[in-house]
């Protein structure tokens, strides 16, 4: 017994003295702070909007510029969606993909265009879809993101280019640095978490900028 009693000792020493285990690095993505929440409200989110502030979270991404610097760049996106699309955008990062800009829709006070025409990636805003109509874009649900939307425009079904300074851009197979062509490195980082392409669309219209969640 004293042997056991020993043995017994000796371990929980031994356990005593082993480095206690990593903790597990908190998921990504945050909630919006007091700041964030205001400086939305109005221009990017309203009462009405199809999902409340409280299921938006915050990421902070590093990616490549136009330049090859590493930046930090900031996208709003549901909360269920912030692992996926932190992972998809560190796969961009990995291939050293560039973009202009990343920031928030407020940054431009909601104005898709001009968001679009700064050539800016961002993800949530409180909006119907392209057009106008009654139907909330996927942005509203903070599911879907616009990247590099001046260099990877949306094309419509009646020849529109939106932004127009995008029409410059619709060649996808000039050698242009940050253009999204299928099957390349952003389709496929997307496409790991389940989101796809607007480039993929069907019907008459392409939006090459524009991964979603649904699709749509």
């Amino acid at each position: 017994m004293r042997t056991v009693a020993l043995l017994a000792s000796l371990f929980a020493v031994a356990a005593a003295a082993l480095p206690p285990e990593p903790a597990a690095p908190p998921p990504p993505g945050r909630p919006l702070s007091p700041t964030e929440r205001a400086a939305m409200t109005g221009p990017v989110w309203r009462p009405g909007c199809p999902v409340s502030l409280d299921d938006l979270a915050v990421l902070d991404v590093p990616f490549t510029d136009d330049a090859g610097q590493t930046r930090t760049g900031r996208l709003i996106v549901h909360r269920d969606e912030a692992t996926p699309v932190a992972t998809a955008m560190a796969a961009l990062h990995a291939a050293r993909f560039p973009l202009r800009s990343v920031d928030p829709i407020e940054r431009f006070a909601g104005d898709d265009d001009a968001s679009m025409a700064a050539d800016n990636t961002s993800a949530f805003n409180c909006r119907p879809v392209a057009g106008g109509g009654d139907r909330w874009s996927e942005h509203a649900y903070g599911r879907a993101i616009d990247i590099n939307p001046l260099r990877n425009p949306f094309l419509t079904r009646s020849g529109r280019v939106l932004p127009p300074g995008g029409a410059a851009f619709l060649d996808r197979a000039a050698p242009t640095p940050g253009l999204i062509r299928a099957g390349d490195a952003v389709v496929r980082a997307f496409a790991a978490i389940g989101w796809r392409w607007g480039g993929d669309w069907t019907g008459g219209s392409k939006d090459y900028q524009h991964f979603s969640r649904t699709g749509r």
